[in-house]
């Protein structure tokens, strides 16, 4: 059985830093792509970052890119999202997925099949 679990989130003033991390079991991430989306009450589920299989190719919304950066720990099992610089327009739920069917990071959420609970990332302005 896959489980994927977010942690880290939480309250942050803006201009602040979080780092969210996503342990998995049941799954090697390495293998495939792995992606961050979060997403507001009344609005879709907006991709963030994804981390591809082996040496890791990314890919960044444009949104965050410069500020946050996603990262994986092989041996730990588990996916990173560095944030920095945050904004009041940051603030979601934070989920990660992983597409046990794709190598290649992308930001289709229709095809990542798993997904955590999420995380709620709060930032004051």
């Amino acid at each position: 059985q896959v489980q994927l679990v977010e942690s880290g989130g939480g309250l942050v003033q803006a201009g602040g830093s979080l780092r969210l991390s996503c342990a998995a079991s049941g799954l090697t991430l390495r293998s495939y792509a792995t992606g961050w989306f979060r997403q507001v009450p009344g609005k879709e589920r907006e991709f963030v970052a994804a981390i591809g299989w082996g040496s890791g190719l990314r890919k960044t919304a444009d949104s965050v890119k410069g500020r946050f950066t996603i990262s994986r720990d092989n041996a730990k099992n588990t996916v990173y999202l560095e944030m920095n610089s945050l904004k009041p327009g940051d603030a979601a739920v934070y989920y990660c997925a992983a597409d046990d069917s794709n190598r290649v990071p992308h930001s289709d959420s229709a095809t990542y099949g798993y997904w955590g609970q999420g995380t709620q990332v709060t930032v004051s302005s």
